[in-house]
């Protein structure tokens, strides 16, 4: 009897357009149950706040370590606004360079000459021109010298430090921050380097200590500290001796013609003597002052 019956249902016309509809609703009621809830959650989103989305979005990135990124380390530029029109005339003093170089990084003052631990930097028309900072950092000292002019002194990260003597007029005061490229003053004539004529002296020191500006002009600051660390590592570790043989006696000519190079170069560097009482009338460089700009050279 129930096959009997199930047989004349199946023969029913209206049973097949019956089932699609009622698959087809199924269907439609999904799509529509599916576009609501899609809907209700955009609108839940945007009546958030931005940093509360961000945060439930970026809440795994969150919990994940975060990478320190490296800090933009400036270039050293040359302290002048217009570097195409500017030139070195006196040199940076370097046991190492050539005799031609190290000539050209002695000052004579007073009949003496005296190593430069910096720069002089002038104008090829020998006009005055604005001086800029080298590198930013904090304006820690402002001073007139007897000898230099004015002289600024700039402190930066990493315990280096610029220094712009032979100023004319200055611009900023100790204390102020300063940004790379922002002028500093107008360059001028100081007692010191005369033959240089309207210049600024510039000096770059690293823990105090100078180093040759030349050299790192163009170059970030973690060059300058990557040599000061050198140059200290190697006055710490000296390079050994060579052992001598048995019984073998250090030469007694090559410690006279050590002496003999070095009064040579004595007689050389200091080819004028002092008058009488030139010390009396004229002063000397101040080791002490702000740029301790030079020192004797014997």
């Amino acid at each position: 009897m129930t096959k009997l019956k199930f047989k004349r249902l199946m023969r029913k016309k209206w049973l097949y357009p019956a089932l699609y509809l009622s698959v087809a609703a199924l269907v439609l009621v999904g799509v529509f149950w599916y576009q609501q809830g899609a809907s209700d959650l955009e609108d839940q989103i945007a009546e958030q706040p931005d940093s509360k989305v961000q945060d439930e979005f970026l809440t795994a990135d969150n919990e994940k370590d975060t990478v320190p990124v490296m800090e933009h380390q400036e270039n050293l530029e040359m302290p002048v606004a217009d570097e195409k029109a500017a030139s070195i005339v006196t040199k940076f003093y370097d046991y190492d360079a050539s005799e031609q170089d190290q000539e050209s990084a002695l000052v004579l003052y007073n009949n003496k000459y005296y190593q430069s631990e910096g720069v002089d930097i002038t104008r090829e028309d020998g006009e005055a021109f604005e001086v800029t900072a080298a590198l930013s950092g904090t304006v820690t000292e402002v001073k007139e010298d007897p000898l230099y002019g004015n002289v600024i002194e700039i402190t930066h990260d990493e315990n280096i430090s610029t220094v712009y003597a032979s100023l004319e007029d200055v611009d900023v005061l100790a204390g102020s921050d300063v940004a790379q490229g922002d002028v500093l003053g107008s360059a001028g004539k100081n007692s010191f380097g005369q033959a240089s004529g309207v210049h600024v002296h510039f000096e770059v020191r690293s823990d105090g200590q100078p180093v040759n500006p030349e050299e790192f002009f163009g170059q970030p600051m973690s060059n300058i500290i990557e040599n000061a660390g050198q140059e200290v590592q190697e006055e710490e570790d000296p390079p050994a001796e060579e052992p001598q043989e048995d019984g073998e006696e250090p030469s007694e000519g090559t410690e006279q013609s050590s002496d003999d190079a070095e009064q040579s170069t004595e007689e050389e560097l200091n080819t004028d003597e002092d008058p009488a009482g030139s010390e009396d009338e004229e002063q000397a460089p101040d080791e002490d002052s702000a740029s301790s700009i030079s020192t004797t050279q014997t």
